[in-house]
């Protein structure tokens, strides 16, 4: 019998998400999940009136396809799956994820390759811009450990921030976006030497809340592309194709880059930044405001929605809120600003909108956790 958070999660999916219609055709792809995952998201896709398709992937098996891939097996591989997608409306993935380290020890030039050949035709040319997606994680004991939690809480944890009122929530950060939407300059100050300046004007402003995503709960835009000033210390740890980092700082000038530092894998850190010319620019600035996400677990679905959170992305921006830059790369580096991580603030036009971790002006406040948490 399929637990009936799941069901819930799965209609929430099918109604809410990616709001499949009678008739079109939806790929639901799982990685490390058990079947009752797919079977629940078939079954509800159905009851929609709506064509299920299923692929199920393995991450030991896809570590195997990446390590040793020419270029014929990724360009064959992406053609294949490139027009399976065009066949689509919608699409929802599943990340489990059985060792989040999988990938660690292939080199940076063979994931390059497999993100140029493969993921790049496949999903941020084909994917993001042609169906309705949503992509989210699914709770294994792996990702409990991360947290620092038994797999039954984490369990819990998960449904609670998977299953919120995404509704309500939508509601409120329409007029973050709408402040947003009339931002020139924006200012973020922070622990240590984190002080950055940078301009939002003329840029899309996107709020998400259960679309694209779950759990949820940002709303992104980007910097003008070259009016990055300043230096930014992120707190929260990451992983980047397998790799751990800690304490990464980067520095700007003129929007680029201009050095970068971390508490180890300075050599894979600086490579990253080299993948290509805009990797050392910045494609999505957002705010994260999810009540039940309080802590970093080095999952970024979940990192990049923490409570009074933001997140600066080096590499390739959306089309919805678009600067112009290119990248193979999208890697979403966080900083908490609440009080037991430092504090900080976010400014727009020289006015305080987030003084550690929460809004502070009155449009702003019913995205804070009190409010949202009781959606």
């Amino acid at each position: 019998m399929l637990d009936s958070r799941l069901r819930t999660l799965a209609r929430n999916l099918i109604t809410h998400s990616v709001r499949l219609k009678k008739g079109e055709h939806l790929l639901v792809e799982t990685f490390d999940c058990p079947d009752e995952v797919s079977i629940a998201i078939v079954e509800e896709a159905r009851r929609a009136g709506g064509h299920a398709h299923a692929a199920l992937r393995r991450t030991r098996v896809m570590r195997a396809l990446n390590r040793d891939a020419a270029e014929e097996d990724l360009r064959v591989w992406a053609d294949c799956d490139r027009e399976r997608m065009k066949r689509m409306q919608c699409y929802i993935g599943v990340r489990g994820s059985n060792n989040v380290s999988e990938m660690a020890g292939i080199p940076d030039a063979q994931m390059q390759r497999v993100a140029k050949l493969y993921q790049r035709p496949v999903h941020f040319e084909q994917r993001v811009p042609h169906t309705r997606w949503c992509v989210l994680r699914w709770p294994t004991p792996s990702m409990a450990q991360l947290a620092g939690m038994s797999t039954e809480a984490f369990e819990d944890f998960y449904f609670e921030v998977c299953n919120l009122d995404y509704g309500r929530m939508a509601t409120a950060a329409e007029k973050l976006a709408a402040r947003m939407r009339s931002t020139d300059r924006v200012h973020i100050k922070g622990p240590g030497d984190t002080d950055l300046r940078f301009s939002i004007k003329g840029i899309g402003v996107v709020p998400c809340c259960g679309h694209a995503n779950i759990p949820d709960g940002e709303c992104f835009t980007a910097p003008v592309r070259d009016s990055v000033e300043g230096v930014i210390h992120f707190n929260a740890p990451t992983i980047y194709n397998g790799t751990s980092f800690t304490n990464v700082r980067l520095e700007f000038k003129g929007g680029r880059i201009v050095a970068c530092r971390a508490d180890q894998h300075q050599r894979t850190l600086e490579s990253i930044f080299d993948t290509d010319a805009g990797s050392r620019f910045v494609g999505e600035f957002a705010i994260g405001f999810n009540p039940h996400i309080r802590e970093p677990m080095k999952d970024i679905l979940f990192d990049e929605k923490i409570a009074g959170s933001f997140h600066f992305t080096p590499g390739n921006c959306y089309d919805e809120a678009s600067n112009g830059n290119k990248s193979e790369i999208h890697w979403d580096l966080v900083a908490i600003q609440r009080p037991e991580h430092g504090g900080g603030t976010i400014s727009f036009d020289d006015t305080v909108v987030r003084r550690g971790g929460l809004f502070v002006t009155d449009d702003l406040r019913g995205l804070n956790p009190d409010a949202l948490a009781s959606a």
